[in-house]
């Protein structure tokens, strides 16, 4: 891994990016089907969120640095095709054995990989294009 070809502009982008998409997703999309497959109340919600909300955009940077070597040079389109592989290749292929073995609900599996999809894919897109 290549570290000299990553845009940290690119990176820092593609990491608030999750987190908006993250807000939008868990909140206004798909919120109360989470809630209830996950068994998370809103008032566990509420817990330390500030904690929460801090480590998520640390790991969300962390997520778009490593992505930002295999992306390179490649461009936009080639990052889109990248992050949509991340997301569905490895990301929600393996939250996928994960709920089997947890034995969670389908719509557990089905909103957090639809999440790594978007966000994967969005995260690609514009570290192509920073990086480009």
């Amino acid at each position: 891994m290549d570290f000299s070809l990553i845009s940290w502009l690119g990176v820092a982008v593609a990491g608030v990016t999750a987190m908006v998409i993250g807000g939008l997703w868990y909140s206004l999309l798909f919120a109360k089907p989470w809630q209830r497959a996950a068994g998370v109340t809103d008032e566990q919600l509420t817990q330390n969120a500030p904690l929460t909300y801090l480590g998520s955009l640390l790991l969300a940077f962390i997520m778009a640095l490593v992505l930002a070597p295999f992306i390179a040079h490649g461009g936009a389109v080639f990052g889109t095709f990248a992050g949509l592989a991340v997301g569905l290749g490895w990301v929600a292929t393996s939250l996928g054995m994960i709920c089997l073995f947890e034995r969670r609900p389908f719509a557990h599996w089905a909103v957090n990989a639809g999440y790594a999809i978007v966000s994967y894919t969005a995260m690609g897109a514009i570290i192509g294009a920073f990086q480009a």
